[in-house]
């Protein structure tokens, strides 16, 4: 069995005095799909931010054998880690091709163009609209122009967070699609979502959080059967 892409021992992140984050670990095997599914407020994207090194932690992340310590964000992305946040954070006075560019800016040269290709390849509509200003985009362009510029930088592994937030159910479909295509291309998949369903159905492993710990965990298949999952996350319960 290979070694996996990222082990989080311990995690632990603190707002002040008060803990957003308890004691959490997690591991994410190479070319997996791991999610982690939770009620907004629960830590989810306080966990995805403190993998990056956006915020200060406690405990031990290890990305393919690293420990990454104090290591930078840029210094992480150059690793292969990269991070898709919640709100996109989009240039929304540049066009679209510019947003991709920027993902590629330690590449340049040619890789900039051969990553603009297969991001095409992948979103035909960012193509359609590369000379548009991206704050013209709608929610669900915006989402693929935010996951097209993160492969731009050719990652090793991809953290989504929400990106199902506030689209279409058609969109949302299109979205998950793509999540499963790029882990045939290699790319693994580390997706906070608080669809839990969707989530759940393209995931190989699940972590369940709650009031910043991992009550649950195990096999995507097995939690999506759990009449503790199905109650609190997927609508079904007779107790809400």
């Amino acid at each position: 069995m290979s070694a996996p892409v990222l082990e989080v021992s311990g995690l632990s992140v603190a707002y002040g005095r008060v803990e957003a984050v308890r004691n959490v670990s997690l591991s994410i095997p190479a070319g997996g799909i791991v999610t982690v599914i939770g009620a907004n407020g629960a830590g989810k994207s306080t966990l995805m931010n403190a993998i990056m090194g956006v915020l200060p932690s406690r405990g031990d992340v290890v990305f393919h054998g690293k420990a990454l310590g104090r290591t930078l964000v840029e210094a992480r992305v150059c690793e292969g880690l990269c991070l898709v946040p919640e709100k996109r954070e989009l240039f929304a006075a540049m066009t679209v091709e510019d947003n991709l560019r920027l993902g590629a800016y330690r590449l340049g040269g040619s890789a900039i163009a051969d990553g603009m290709a297969q991001v095409f390849v992948r979103f035909p509509r960012l193509e359609e609209r590369r000379g548009q200003l991206a704050g013209t985009l709608s929610g669900g362009e915006r989402q693929m122009l935010a996951m097209g510029r993160a492969l731009m930088s050719r990652p090793r592994l991809l953290m989504l967070d929400e990106p199902s937030l506030g689209l279409a159910p058609l969109i949302v479909k299109e979205i998950f699609r793509i999540v499963t295509d790029l882990r045939r291309d290699g790319v693994s998949i580390l997706l906070v979502e608080q669809n839990a369903r969707a989530a759940l159905q393209v995931a190989d492993q699940a972590y369940v959080m709650e009031l910043g710990e991992f009550p649950m965990h195990g096999p995507a298949a097995e939690l999506v059967a759990d009449n503790r999952v199905i109650e609190s996350y997927l609508g079904l319960g007779v107790r809400h």
